[in-house]
């Protein structure tokens, strides 16, 4: 196939090389974007991993072929005791090269300085993101070294990730979504067949899982745009690392 002899570097300067990528990557099986960003895309490579509700399923996709990647987990200081166990969890059973980053303030410090931020609308929400979630994923990005970033994003997730492709290049970074067209029932096939878990708290109702004071059960919520930060934003910033 074409996209086979792709050369990042030219896609750099010819976005139409990129739309080409995109449309061969769209064809393949997820397990085949890996292996093809794996072989094409410059390294270092990472994973990037929230451990959240189905966390485990580009866990295990990327490092059977990737045994020793980076997994990045920003952890925030304010995750729920149960995905703190989820981790330990995870990364016994899969071996995970498991790197921690964490924001330069413990959460009682930063508290004491900038108050309870996620209670502060959209500008605190923002404000809490930037400096909890997004300055600490720079940080880990910029530290490994990282060329080529795997993450787990679906469009079937949000609105906001409707429109998403499985190749992108953001900040200085090549960005791979091997999953991002599978459905739910993708997922449950996914984990059922390789005997994998949900992350505990989905069975309490919780569909999508993030910190603890934000992130509300789907009956709670009404709606599952609105399960974190009571619907005031959806998306943390991580991922577009706009800030």
């Amino acid at each position: 196939m074409r996209a086979l002899a792709w050369n990042p570097e030219h896609a750099l300067h010819e976005p139409a090389l990129l739309d080409e990528a995109n449309v061969e990557l769209e064809h393949m099986k997820a397990e085949e974007r890996v292996a093809w960003a794996l072989q094409h895309l410059p390294g270092p490579h990472a994973l990037s991993s929230s451990f959240g509700a189905q966390a485990a399923v580009s866990l295990h996709m990327v490092t059977r072929q990737a045994p020793s990647i980076p997994v990045i987990l920003i952890d925030t200081g304010y995750l729920f005791p149960e995905t703190y166990r989820f981790v330990d969890d995870l990364a016994v059973r899969l071996s995970l090269n498991l790197k921690i980053s964490q924001p330069r303030m413990s959460p009682a410090w930063f508290e004491a300085t900038h108050g309870r931020l996620w209670e502060q609308g959209v500008e605190g929400i923002d404000r809490y993101n930037e400096l909890r979630k997004t300055e600490p994923m720079r940080r880990a990005l910029d530290d490994l070294g990282t060329q080529s970033w795997f993450a787990g994003l679906r469009r079937q997730q949000s609105r906001s990730r409707s429109q998403i492709r499985p190749l992108e290049f953001i900040e200085g970074r090549w960005k791979i979504y091997p999953i991002f067209d599978w459905t739910d029932r993708d997922v449950f096939e996914y984990l059922r067949r390789h005997e994998l878990p949900y992350h505990p708290l989905w069975h309490e109702g919780y569909v999508s899982i993030g910190d603890w004071h934000s992130t509300r059960t789907l009956a709670e919520a009404g709606d599952e745009e609105a399960t974190r930060f009571l619907g005031l934003k959806r998306e943390c910033g991580l991922h577009g690392l706009e800030g």
